[in-house]
């Protein structure tokens, strides 16, 4: 498989230069991505040589005790198959949000109903302190008593970044090189960004284009790094491509299987890295200190987020209207507002990543719920710290896509 491997990472680089947001990273031959700038092919004959090389794996024969080669063949199966449909995408073809998902994730999206997320909102009604206005404005009003200020953003966001870091480092042995720089950037679609530059190091960037309230902190800094895209990046690379020779993971193509696997998992690693207790807390006696903020309302700031985050699929219906059309964009504003709680400017922004990004945005939640369910399956009843991570870490270090979740 390692001819086809190289074919794979070519064609990947060659769609690259028909859409700047599909490599998300390249740590290969320099050669190799020289070439494809220089050499910009037509999408009939991406989509041949993507055709070919599928034909030319399928008939390779793997020994069904040799696991690892079997999980290798079925990654790049997977993969090729998201990059033709990537392909005729860019040729035009549109797709309804649940087959985009499907073909460029391997993933079946649930669907629920506006009841189901009012319910929600109900419950969540019930529990934030007493105030007027509407559900959402007193939501509001609260969430943004808990604002981190700018001028303590990196003091708070680099404390937590290395609390999860060597909190990951007491079960996952990374490389002595492995290291990361932060940005703080604006006018950006997403609220934070992990660009892999191989060899063990990342740039992360965070965007202030918005108020940052203090939970982002430990969600950022476990998500973008440890143990989220920074450590799922560092292990491939350094288990799969420079130990085993596998060159398919010296690039990564944003809009495929691969995505849901690094998004889900960075999502749950949140958890792994600082379960609820252990996080609440860290943040009552250092984050909220750090931020000058009122460390007594930590365990109730916790009990209305962890309602709010019930409402995580509300954004999904959104992207799911907005893109088929059976929205307008008034409707998905009020989806945004009503069921996913934002304010109207974090609302304009999610609409921004949802024309950007597209089906993309179920790598975040159904993702973490996929790798929620394997992890604990995997781990069993009441497992110790130790085996969580060990079969987490297993995970983020094997080219197991979604359909090897179940």
């Amino acid at each position: 498989m390692n001819d086809i491997a190289v074919q794979y990472v070519r064609l990947i680089l060659d769609i690259g230069q028909h859409d700047p947001d599909f490599v998300d990273a390249y740590y290969g031959p320099k050669e190799w991505q020289e070439a494809s700038k220089k050499m910009k092919y037509e999408l009939t004959a991406l989509k041949d040589r993507t055709d070919a090389i599928s034909n030319r794996l399928k008939r390779i024969r793997v020994p069904r005790r040799d696991q690892s080669s079997t999980l290798r063949k079925t990654y790049l199966q997977k993969q090729l198959s998201a990059a033709y449909a990537k392909i005729e995408m860019l040729s035009g073809t549109k797709y309804s949000f649940d087959v985009e998902a499907k073909k460029l994730y391997d993933a079946e999206p649930p669907k629920n109903s506006e009841k189901y997320f009012s319910a929600i909102v109900e419950e969540l009604k019930q529990s934030l302190p007493s105030g007027s206005g509407t559900i959402q404005e007193r939501y509001l009003q609260f969430r943004n008593l808990f604002i981190i200020p700018k001028e303590k953003l990196d003091t708070v966001f680099t404390r937590a970044i290395n609390e999860c870091r060597a909190r990951t480092k007491q079960f996952i042995k990374l490389p002595e090189n492995e290291s990361f720089v932060v940005e703080y950037v604006t006018n950006k679609a997403w609220s934070g960004y992990n660009w892999y530059q191989g060899n063990a190091h990342s740039i992360i960037q965070v965007n202030t284009d918005l108020p940052i309230f203090i939970d982002r902190a430990v969600d950022l800094a476990a998500h973008e790094g440890y143990p989220g895209h920074h450590v799922y990046n560092v292990l491939l690379e350094s288990e799969l491509l420079k130990k085993k020779g596998w060159m398919e993971f010296s690039v990564y193509p944003l809009f495929s299987p691969q995505s849901l696997i690094a998004e889900g998992s960075a999502n749950f690693g949140i958890n792994v890295v600082l379960p609820s207790k252990e996080r609440m807390k860290f943040e009552k006696e250092i984050l909220f200190p750090l931020a000058g903020l009122d460390a007594s309302r930590v365990e109730q700031y916790y009990i209305i987020q962890a309602l709010v985050g019930k409402l995580t699929y509300a954004g999904n219906e959104a992207a799911r209207g907005h893109l088929d059309e059976t929205f307008s964009k008034e409707e998905t504003m009020r989806w945004l507002t009503t069921y996913a709680m934002f304010d109207s400017a974090r609302a304009e922004q999610r609409i921004k990543f949802i024309d950007k990004y597209r089906s993309y945005v179920i790598n975040y939640n159904f993702g973490q719920d996929l790798v929620k369910k394997y992890v604990e399956k995997k781990a069993g009843k009441n497992p110790t710290a130790e085996k969580r991570w060990k079969v987490f870490s297993e995970l983020i270090s094997s080219p197991r896509l979604p359909g090897g979740l179940k």
